[in-house]
């Protein structure tokens, strides 16, 4: 086994992970960043997306969705404190798809009452299930 880092990842409901990795990949605000044990500290905000977790003895990474949140590292510690938390295998591509098709069509829709931002959120975090959902499915 090489050199790892110990890995939270929470949401307000859960624990979706804890324990070593030998490497980590989060969907960053700046684009994905990869974090491998001594990391120097860091603390950013995370977007929606797959956070990657390369286990130690294992060849496939395991995969969470994150709706967004925060990300600490240090050089022994990485904590991710998420909005939501899901892992792969827990999310259900038909509900995805209709609330992605959901939030297209309030988007499309140019009236007054309709909250914009919200909805722009809502179709970016189902694209990012979507995502996760594909990536699991190329394994």
């Amino acid at each position: 086994m090489g050199i790892t880092v110990h890995c939270d990842v929470v949401s307000a409901e859960e624990e979706i992970f804890s324990g070593p990795v030998e490497f980590a990949v989060f969907p960053a605000e700046m684009g994905e960043l990869g974090v491998l044990p001594r990391h120097a500290p860091l603390l950013t905000r995370i977007r929606p997306g797959t956070v990657r977790l390369k286990r130690p003895l294992q060849t496939d990474y395991e995969l969470v969705y994150v709706s967004g949140g925060m990300l600490e590292v240090q050089p022994k510690l990485i904590t991710v404190l998420a909005d939501t938390a899901i892992r792969a295998d827990d999310l259900d591509e038909a509900k995805a798809l209709e609330a992605k098709k959901r939030a297209q069509e309030a988007l499309a829709q140019r009236r007054s009452d309709i909250d914009y931002a919200a909805a722009q959120a809502e179709l970016a975090r189902e694209i990012a299930k979507l995502h996760t959902i594909h990536r699991l499915r190329k394994r």
